[in-house]
């Protein structure tokens, strides 16, 4: 049973006031999450209780997590004169977090990720489940094929709690917004995918422009953009508040992805949970390799295109694949564009049309977004 969260304190906007309000909602998310999974569970069970861990690795993925773009939703909401109280964010929230699992269900595909959040990935996960139980066939496509299946699942659950939370006077918009977020993520994959294909075979100027259009499409909308707005649209806000957010959260959420890609480069895997640079060996033409090829010289463009995507790369070739991007410049490149689209972000907040609990709140959340470690 999806619940809202009790009324927070509303006597001052200190970072502590602030903190408590969102633990509220988190664990109302939380309630609202681990509630429809039960549900789902019995769901499942009355089919077969063989279908149980699709259920199983679901809620171990949306255990974890920054629970991010439900919070957005929530200031969206909160910020556009929403009741703390109600339940409508805690649904569409709870609908962000499924949309995000069916996300990273797939993409960890896609990039053949081993590991998500320092645990198996879902589709390694089936695949240990095939090859313990000594099953017949492939357990490599058995893995695939059930994570596929479980992303799929995310997806509907997805959709059945948005619908749900789209009862009120701002349902119609709010529809409007989520289903173009769906569009913009499948679209903004694909590019990513068709980019990997491309590799190097493009101008530097123009491989830098497709990886910031993929960034933009594939995370940057829907990890920040979106779900502040959806939160406004449900709350009734007007589209002079919603072009507001978007000012806001769009150059966010580039500067966002943008830490992302550094990341996954030369982050540290204790924190990220995952592998030092997996990135590389997945072959990811992001925003940074892009700026490496195009500022290196003939010699290490030439050996950047050849170790990148090499799926057997060692730690020291990795570290030489780190030295040359370092060289070329492309990691203090990145970093000054973090610090422009954040500027730009944080601009535009001081301008919103919002309370200054609400403004504070998306401040310390920008703030997190963009110097994050993880």
């Amino acid at each position: 049973m999806l619940s809202a969260p009790a009324t927070p304190d509303q006597g001052g906007s200190t970072p502590e006031t602030i903190a408590a309000e969102q633990d509220l909602f988190r664990a109302a998310l939380t309630s609202s999450i681990d509630d429809f999974l039960t549900d789902q569970r019995d769901v499942l069970a009355a089919i077969s209780v063989e279908s149980l861990p699709l259920i199983t690795s679901i809620a171990a993925l949306t255990s974890g997590g920054k629970r991010m773009r439900a919070l957005l939703c929530y200031w969206g909401w909160r910020a556009a004169g929403g009741s703390p109280a109600a339940p409508a964010p805690v649904m569409a929230g709870t609908a962000l977090e499924f949309f995000q699992a069916a996300a990273l269900i797939h993409d960890d595909i896609i990039d053949r990720s081993d590991t998500r959040r320092g645990r198996p990935s879902v589709h390694r996960q089936f695949t240990t489940r095939h090859a313990d139980a000594g099953w017949h066939l492939d357990p490599e496509r058995f893995g695939v094929s059930a994570a596929i299946l479980a992303g799929d699942l995310c997806l509907a659950f997805s959709e059945e709690l948005f619908t749900a939370s789209c009862s009120g006077t701002g349902g119609s918009a709010a529809r409007t917004i989520f289903n173009r977020m769906r569009t913009e993520v499948m679209a903004g994959q694909y590019l990513d995918l068709l980019e990997e294909a491309v590799g190097p075979d493009q101008a530097p100027v123009v491989a830098e422009q497709r990886a910031l259009n993929i960034l933009r499409f594939k995370s940057a909308k829907y990890s920040m953009e979106r779900p502040l707005m959806l939160g406004g649209a449900l709350a009734g806000a007007d589209g002079a508040l919603l072009a507001a957010y978007s000012a806001f959260a769009l150059p966010l959420g580039e500067a966002f992805q943008l830490r992302d890609d550094v990341l996954g480069v030369f982050g540290d895997p204790e924190v990220t949970g995952k592998p030092a640079g997996d990135d590389l060996r997945e072959g990811k033409r992001t925003f940074l390799i892009a700026r490496a090829t195009g500022a290196s010289d003939d010699r290490a463009c030439a050996e950047i295109n050849a170790m990148l995507g090499d799926t057997d790369m060692d730690a020291g070739a990795v570290e030489r694949l780190r030295s040359l991007i370092t060289a070329s410049g492309a990691l203090a490149h990145t970093e000054q564009l973090i610090e422009e689209k954040s500027g730009e972000a944080f601009a535009a907040l001081s301008t919103l049309p919002v309370d200054p609990v609400s403004r504070q709140a998306l401040q310390l959340l920008a703030e997190a977004a963009v110097t994050r470690t993880a």
